[in-house]
């Protein structure tokens, strides 16, 4: 039997190059996703706290509405990861954190060993942000490099990746040449925002970054969605997962 074939790599000329079609003319919406109805709805968010003043009271609760009401995950800052993967231990519910956050702008060695470190305490999905900074000078390169590194760091322990690219920061070409980036370095997800910024998440966001990536990679939509309303706009805008410090109260709103 043939070995598979190595996916070949496509140059950053070659991304800009698309970008820039993309910027002309978007590539068609892919079919829309099957909206969750009632519970099912919990299984899309990732049930967050990421506020600096966050407690260990507060993540415990935090833990205890997930396993009760079946969210995707606990998505919390590094410093919590142990605790929380201990409470969640034998459960469907897995442990998020987010590395490089929210600013984006640490070193990739250092991303590195944040994602080996927490992958090592329990975590099983890593939120990362991109070099923000590097993508407005369009050092695509790094930005790719920074990505990968991360990527190839947490696929090799079990883990996926969603990327964050601060949609609120960017404009429309940078928006595409950051979802072609993500996807260029094998990210599970791209996702809109830190919920630091200037913004949060938007359908036409959503929507774009859908576009961008086809149907086979995950898009998460974090930032400002406070109600069902809002999780089922962007739902219906292209997201496959949502970051949200309400879940309860949408889950809650979703069963009626």
């Amino acid at each position: 039997m043939q070995p598979p074939t190595p996916k070949k790599m496509t140059t950053i000329p070659e991304l800009i190059q698309r970008a820039k079609a993309y910027e002309l003319q978007l590539p068609p919406a892919p079919k829309p996703l099957s909206a969750p109805q009632g519970a099912e709805i919990a299984r899309w968010i990732d049930h967050t706290i990421l506020k600096p003043e966050a407690t260990v009271h507060q993540v415990k609760q935090i833990c205890q509405e997930a396993l009760e009401y079946n969210f995707a995950s606990v998505c919390v800052n590094p410093t919590f990861v142990p605790f929380v993967a201990g409470m969640l231990r034998d459960s469907k519910v897995d442990t998020c954190t987010v590395i490089g956050f929210p600013l984006g702008a640490t070193l990739p060695t250092v991303k590195m060993a944040e994602t080996l470190t927490v992958i090592s305490m329990g975590a099983t999905e890593i939120d990362m942000v991109i070099n923000i900074g590097a993508l407005k000078a369009q050092a695509y390169g790094q930005v790719l490099n920074d990505i990968e590194i991360v990527v190839e760091t947490a696929h090799n322990q079990s883990a996926i990746v969603k990327v964050i690219i601060e949609t609120a920061l960017l404009n429309q070409f940078e928006k595409i040449m950051a979802c072609l980036l993500c996807q260029e370095a094998r990210a599970d997800f791209v996702k809109t925002s830190t919920g630091f910024s200037t913004a949060g998440a938007t359908t036409p966001d959503v929507a774009l970054m859908r576009r961008i990536v086809g149907a086979r990679m995950g898009v998460k939509a974090a930032g400002g969605i406070r109600n069902l309303s809002d999780a089922q706009a962007m739902i219906a805008a292209g997201a496959s997962r949502l970051g949200a410090s309400a879940g309860v109260a949408i889950l809650q709103e979703s069963l009626g």
